[in-house]
């Protein structure tokens, strides 16, 4: 089974899970390294195009069921 978690990585390089993790036996694992500059500068990329797209009235009508009746 694959499994995200999300970790913290100090300035010493020490990482630590933001979450218990309990494998049953040794695994081996990814760690990215995010500059959080860019992450932000990639959601504020991201925001007018995704826009576009959820102002869409058939976004509307698929999202509708989880509204509450108006």
């Amino acid at each position: 089974m694959i499994r995200t978690v999300q970790p913290i990585i100090d300035e010493k390089g020490q990482v630590s899970l933001l979450e218990p993790v309990h494998p049953s036996s040794a695994r081996r694992a990814l760690v990215t390294i995010l500059d959080e500059d860019a992450v932000a500068e990639t959601v504020l990329l991201s925001e007018a195009v995704l826009s576009e797209d959820w102002d869409r009235p058939e976004e509307d009508a698929a999202w509708a069921h989880l509204q509450p009746a108006r």
